[in-house]
């Protein structure tokens, strides 16, 4: 059966803006290109064309929402960087059992961002020296190659349900971790912004305490020196008096004498 009528099979009444998942494996493409498959299908997250010949993907169409992409046992041998522009958002990419020979060709994948899994399983690029090692060097982002990890750690089924999700999961966990110790940033400079202010206000009012103080010392002062004043001025009133007194203590004699 041709690409273009199993599509229209596999839509069973749908639009193709409602198919998140679709399988044409064991069809025939057209020239060893994909037919068929149009923008329309902005939703689809899963598309498998294991087994159909195909020599390209020049004619995928932008599949903004795929995260998972078989396309094992086919004949292509490059091509690769469609990819990336294609479908941004690509997670798995399954290629094992095609033409890929050497490392040059897979190094446009590093472009997707995106990708944690990738399948290469009876490609002649996988009898090179330090194959895995030389792999993960090009593509840093990939978690999985070929099923186990860098540290030869398997990986979970990729075909259980969720498993795609759960990396999603984990990249939003990291997300808002990071969004998380963001935040904490902002609130402990803000709170340290208050210590400041209120450091602040605690050494004007210190001083204003400061002020205040010097202030009454200055009226005490004054007031102090009017007391100081007001007594001189008694003193010497009460001396002139005195001295009057004896002025008039020898003329008094005098006239007793007489």
């Amino acid at each position: 059966m041709d690409m273009d009528k199993r599509i229209h099979l596999e839509l069973r009444n749908r639009t193709p803006s409602e198919v998140k998942e679709l399988i044409l494996d064991n069809c025939r493409s057209n020239e060893g290109k994909i037919k068929g498959l149009t923008n329309e299908f902005e939703e689809l997250e899963f598309l498998s064309t294991i087994n159909v010949g195909l020599t390209s993907v020049a004619n995928l169409p932008k599949l903004n929402k795929l995260k998972k992409l078989e396309l094992s046992d086919n004949r292509i041998s490059g091509g690769l960087e469609v990819l990336a522009e294609k479908c941004p958002n690509l997670m798995h990419l399954n290629l094992s059992g095609n033409k890929i020979k050497d490392l040059g060709t897979i190094e446009p994948l590093k472009k997707l961002e995106n990708l944690k899994i990738l399948d290469l399983f009876n490609c002649e690029v996988t009898n090179l020296n330090n194959y895995r090692q030389n792999v993960f060097k090009l593509l840093p982002q990939l978690r999985y190659l070929d099923g186990y990890d860098q540290d030869e750690k398997e990986a979970p089924d990729s075909d259980a349900e969720g498993f795609i999700e759960g990396l999603d999961d984990e990249e939003e966990d990291e997300d808002e971790e990071d969004y998380d110790e963001d935040a904490q940033l902002v609130e402990d400079e803000e709170e340290d912004e208050e210590e400041e202010d209120e450091s602040e206000e605690e050494d004007v009012s210190e001083e204003e305490e400061d002020e205040e103080g010097y202030n009454d010392w200055e009226v005490d002062d004054e007031e102090d020196e009017e007391h100081l004043g007001g007594m001189a001025a008694f003193l010497l009133l009460a001396e002139e008096e005195r001295g009057q007194k004896r002025k008039r203590e020898p003329e008094d004699e005098g006239e007793e004498d007489d």
